[in-house]
């Protein structure tokens, strides 16, 4: 099934992400077919590693029949999407399709079910199988804020079954359940005999979690604690901005050590308000596959580059604070638009990391529904069914990409599990550092780190799309 070439023209279209949310309908159907062959043609069209499945090669199908053929192996949507994905263990572990887009646009724009404590999951010292759970922050006015979870709590099982390597997703997934808590020294964990239920509800996460002014000696330094980068909170974040500017400050802590993405644009956006850039520097500029490469260069070469800019998507101002230098605190949870923040500000600004290597991930997706156009105009009214595959990696002006290992920090201190301290607190420890280098100016050096836990999951794991980028 060769795709004609005027079709790309719908990519102009797909760069604006659709978020808002629909009545439920039940009254939908369509058949396999039809649903397998909207899959086909948007990973034909748009699918980053196009090139590198072979069953997606514009000549691979002469017809329709053909193609409704191949695909009548596969049992389900599912199965045929997940055929199509690329080294999904080490290369594509973030496309995804959805039987229903408004959990899709749900997601998108930060709702998910969810009881509010975000976690990491580390490996037991001395066990092959044990794992253990540390609450990383909770999120404002949830059950788990409600039920007194705090950050620095330890849990070692779930309704009195010890977490392993094995169980953690089946035991963890459940909308309802207790944790059993623990106390961590030496590295291993021992029980309380205590717990606290939870039960998770569809939840607003509120990105902007903490964002305060901390005055050290003559400096002004702004903290803000991000969680993710979703874009109906970009006035928000300028708010945010406006008042740092009001205080005078002249340093800038970003944290984004649990930040697993979000938003490509409010990513820009964000590193517009911290440097300040004119519109005319290049924050990044966008790799798609050869096919949509090809047509943008031929017809739209500028929607190839993305420029710093100097207003929100509603058209305000960006109080910007014009840094030449900002501290940005990671960790192994830090992803996609984290990174590219990071990544399109290095090549302009002093970005100090502290912390830990970020994920490692440099790709974004795209929203695909069953139209004419991919769009959500004109949308199939027999199915719900909608992909947000990877379409696109970033680039920054210098030319970096592809850091599959990911960003390592200028000062790598690693978190302390036994003594998290308090997110905003001067002395927590890595906000200290950041501080410390801020008063030495920058002849801080790497400090005595803990010793390294590996870690297994964490709660962004249990969200659909909470390590992902999008357009």
């Amino acid at each position: 099934m060769r795709m004609n070439i005027k079709k790309l023209l719908i990519i102009l279209v797909l760069a604006v992400s659709v978020t808002a949310c629909f009545d439920d309908n039940d009254d939908v159907f369509a058949s396999g077919n039809t649903v397998k062959n909207f899959i086909y043609r948007g990973m034909n069209a748009f699918y980053l590693y196009k090139a590198d499945v072979p069953v997606l090669d514009n000549d691979r199908f002469a017809t329709v029949a053909d193609l409704e053929e191949y695909h009548a192996q596969f049992p389900t949507p599912e199965s045929f999407f997940n055929s199509l994905i690329f080294e999904p263990e080490n290369v594509d572990k973030f496309s995804v399709i959805f039987e229903d887009y408004v959990v899709l646009q749900n997601v998108l724009s930060g709702q998910n079910l969810s009881n509010g404590m975000e976690f990491g999951l580390v490996a037991e010292d001395g066990s092959a199988s044990d794992i253990f759970g540390y609450v990383r922050y909770v999120q404002p006015n949830s059950d788990a804020d409600l039920q007194g979870v705090t950050r620095g709590m330890v849990f070692n099982g779930i309704n009195g079954i010890r977490l392993t390597r094995n169980n953690f997703q089946t035991l963890l997934s459940q909308d309802s359940y207790s944790i059993d808590l623990a106390t961590l020294s030496g590295r291993t964990t021992t029980s309380t005999g205590n717990s606290i239920a939870l039960n998770k509800q569809v939840l607003q996460e509120n990105p902007i979690l903490l964002s305060k002014v901390i005055d050290q000696g003559s400096q002004k330094i702004g903290y803000l604690m991000y969680t993710s980068f979703l874009s109906q909170f970009d006035e928000d974040l300028n708010n945010v901005f406006a008042n740092f500017q009001a205080q005078g400050v002249t340093h800038l802590v970003l944290d984004l050590r649990y930040n697993g993405g979000g938003s490509v644009n409010s990513a820009i956006t964000l590193a517009s308000m911290i440097s300040g850039n004119p519109t005319s520097d290049v924050f990044s500029t966008e790799e798609w596959n050869p096919d949509v490469q090809q047509f943008f260069l031929d017809n739209n070469p500028e929607r190839l580059t993305n420029f710093f800019r100097r207003t929100t998507i509603n058209n305000n101002a960006l109080n910007t604070l014009n840094l030449d230098k900002v501290h940005i605190i990671t960790t192994g949870s830090s992803a996609s638009a984290s990174e590219l923040v990071i990544n399109g500000l290095d090549p302009y600004i002093d970005v100090v990391q502290v912390g830990d290597d970020t994920a490692g991930k440099f790709q974004a997706s795209i929203t695909l529904y069953d139209s004419p156009d991919f769009s959500f105009n004109n949308v199939n009214p027999s199915h719900r069914y909608a992909m947000q595959p990877l379409v696109l990696k970033s680039v920054n002006s210098a030319g970096v990409t592809d850091y599959f290992d990911g960003l390592a920090p200028d000062i790598r201190l690693l978190e302390n599990f036994e003594n998290l301290g308090e997110l905003g607190d001067e002395n927590e420890p890595l906000l200290k550092a950041c501080l410390d280098d801020i008063a030495l100016n920058g002849r801080l050096q790497n400090r005595t780190s803990q010793p390294e836990f590996q870690l297994i999951s964490d709660s962004k794991d249990f969200k659909l799309l909470g390590n992902d980028m999008w357009k």
